[in-house]
């Protein structure tokens, strides 16, 4: 009887070790949009679309979240947009990496960089796509 519930219990144990794989299967679907977070809330994506057109389109979507610029500055092929939204601090970074492709980045700073608020961060990017719409 012993060797029956042994053996029963570790049959359900490896019966549960397939769940993680079936949840973070789940968590990719769930992030289908595109929009990849990295730890610490700086979210970003990219585009296959110029960094022109990627700029246009987020300083379309600052200006659909009232969200006021206050400052755009390039380096080489990186053009940095801060922005200020309440109390966050805004920044997206875009950075060219073809002529057709363009990986954005953005970060919400919340009480002088101590928080980072990854909502915020992750709806400046999907209005970005928004108003680039499909490709």
């Amino acid at each position: 009887m012993k060797t029956w519930i042994v053996a029963a219990s570790t049959c359900g144990a490896m019966a549960l070790a397939g769940c993680a794989p079936v949840a973070l299967t789940a968590l990719g679907i769930g992030m289908s949009t595109g929009v990849s977070h990295q730890l610490g809330g700086i979210v970003y994506k990219t585009f296959t679309n110029s960094q022109a057109q990627v700029k246009k389109a987020t300083l379309g979507a600052f200006s659909r979240m009232q969200i006021k610029v206050v400052e755009v500055k390039r380096k080489g092929t990186t053009e940095m947009i801060l922005g200020k939204a309440g109390d966050r601090d805004i920044e997206v970074e875009l950075e060219s990496l073809t002529p057709n492709t363009t990986r954005m980045t953005a970060t919400a700073k919340k009480d002088s960089g101590l928080l980072r608020d990854g909502a915020t961060a992750t709806e400046i990017i999907l209005q970005t796509e928004r108003i680039i719409g499909p490709n």
